[in-house]
């Protein structure tokens, strides 16, 4: 049985000059478990909450504390008195001419026909920020989703100097550790023509060239049976989801046409993108998305304690179970972040995930 000791996280996050502080932790309460949190600018006076409205039992507590977590250090903060520091770039939000290769969605009854294959390689889905990142001879930046040049973790930027040549590399950016699953050039070279399992080898030997903690190459499973492991072990551990690449194709910068692409997602829950059409009373915003030129509502949701209510015409990332087909509106839905990464126009129905026929709601 756990102690009824407190279990406390303190959480941090440097850039520019934002300087934050986030704690979390597990309280022992009426011989069950609390998790409160606080949260401000830090050496400051805390803003401070609860994530349960009463006492839960320590696996619920954990789950809750653990998922709580994981939502800021994908979003930057990381553990320690420093945080991790990120380094300007002077070209911040100037438009790069790089684009990463976007996923096109598939469904979890679609899914067994690419860990059957061998035409096909599999890695994980990560939960945090698409970042491709660019050293040239003496500048060095990453580019966001969008094409455009945004700072990194100096961590990161660190390592990324050390390792020889000059290159693109694309990957996900969690806190200060940095995934990397593709190369996109190297020392002068267009590697995006190259089949995949060409572009994945270069990647390979280019950080075998130095020591690099925080840059860490993603997992990939490339046989059946290891495509399976690597799907069963990302449902028990609650990852985001998987990814599929096909290893003979080349790497095609923008959104793929609809149906098409070589590169292919699957998540394990369903989030989508809204644009907040209205600020509601008791901390909600009605979410909309578009039809066309047609902007319809997709329902409400409520913004948690502890984030800032965005304003209308802000995008927001909403988790869900699942939408009604008639209505277009979501069922079940949890605020997640706003985003800064994406246009309205993407804010679309062709998104959502709909009820299966003959499914009932779950309590």
């Amino acid at each position: 049985m756990p102690t009824m000791n407190a279990e406390t996280i303190s959480l941090f996050y440097r850039c520019g000059s934002s300087d934050k502080e986030y704690r979390a932790s597990i309280e022992p309460k009426d011989g069950l478990f609390v998790v409160n949190f606080a949260y401000g600018r830090r050496n400051s006076t805390l803003q401070t909450g609860s994530k349960t409205s009463s006492p839960v039992d320590y696996a619920t507590a954990r789950r809750i504390f653990d998922k709580l977590v994981k939502e800021k250090t994908a979003k930057g903060y990381t553990p320690g008195p420093n945080g991790t520091p990120y380094q300007h770039s002077d070209k911040a939000q100037q438009v790069s001419g790089i684009l990463p290769q976007l996923l096109n969605p598939i469904e979890e009854d679609e899914v067994e026909q690419f860990i059957n294959n061998t035409s096909h390689w599999a890695q994980e889905k990560y939960d945090g920020r698409r970042v491709i990142i660019q050293k040239q001879d003496v500048a060095c930046h990453g580019i966001n989703k969008k094409g455009l040049i945004i700072g990194l973790p100096s961590v990161v930027l660190h390592e990324i100097r050390n390792i020889p040549g000059v290159f693109v590399m694309d990957g996900e950016s969690i806190g200060d550790m940095f995934y990397t699953f593709d190369l996109l050039e190297l020392n002068g070279e267009d590697l995006r023509p190259l089949p995949y399992n060409r572009r994945f080898l270069e990647l390979m030997n280019l950080l075998a060239s130095a020591q690099h903690p925080h840059i860490e190459l993603a997992e990939t499973a490339f046989k059946p049976q290891q495509k399976r492991a690597l799907l069963e072990r990302l449902k028990k551990e609650n990852r985001e989801g998987i990814v599929f690449k096909k290893i003979d194709a080349p790497y095609v910068a923008g959104k793929p046409c609809c149906g098409c692409g070589h590169q292919l997602k699957c998540k394990f829950y369903a989030t989508a993108s809204f644009i907040v059409g209205k600020v509601n009373d008791k901390r909600s915003v009605m979410l909309q998305l578009y039809s066309g030129s047609m902007l319809f509502n997709s329902g409400n949701v409520t913004i948690p304690a502890n984030k800032q209510v965005p304003q209308v015409g802000a995008i927001v990332e909403v988790r869900y179970l699942y939408a009604y087909r008639e209505s277009g509106c979501i069922y079940q839905p949890v605020y997640l972040w706003e985003r800064d990464d994406i246009e309205p126009e993407d804010c679309v129905v062709d998104q959502l995930k709909y009820k299966p026929a003959g499914a009932e709601d779950e309590s």
